[in-house]
């Protein structure tokens, strides 16, 4: 599913209302509109749109897309001079020699460490999705 970052709630809403008239009140799908209409309401009385937006997109964003790789490196020595100079963030991921790993804080004391996380990628490799 491609997903409209810019989707508008009032339009939603009233496709919602306009799918909701061809049911009768009290069945069960008039219930389940109500439910997700009142939700979307809910979130912007509340301000969080743009936090429903950003779940929004990772639910219907694969994995693949979704992982971002911050920086490439073809050595881990090359990495681990980066991650010294005190320009990583926890929680980045980056590529080491093909490999995947995510930025993590060092278990005793200050500084971060590589956590080996393996890209979307490496699984599809390792895992591919069966044929139908």
């Amino acid at each position: 599913m491609k997903y409209n970052p810019n989707f508008d709630v009032d339009s939603v809403l009233d496709l919602l209302r306009t799918v909701n008239e061809k049911y009768p009140e009290g069945s069960p799908e008039d219930e389940a509109l109500r439910i997700a209409a009142v939700a979307l309401f809910y979130v912007r009385e509340k301000q969080r749109l743009e936090d429903y937006r950003e779940f929004f997109r990772s639910f219907y964003t694969p994995a693949i897309d979704y992982i971002v790789v911050a920086q490439t490196f073809a050595t881990r020595e090359e990495a681990d001079g980066w991650l010294a100079s005190g320009k990583a963030q926890e929680g980045e991921r980056v590529r080491i020699a093909g490999e995947g790993f995510r930025v993590i804080p060092e278990r005793k004391g200050p500084g971060l460490r590589f956590l080996r996380s393996p890209l979307p990628e490496e699984l599809m490799k390792k895992y591919p999705p069966e044929s139908e």
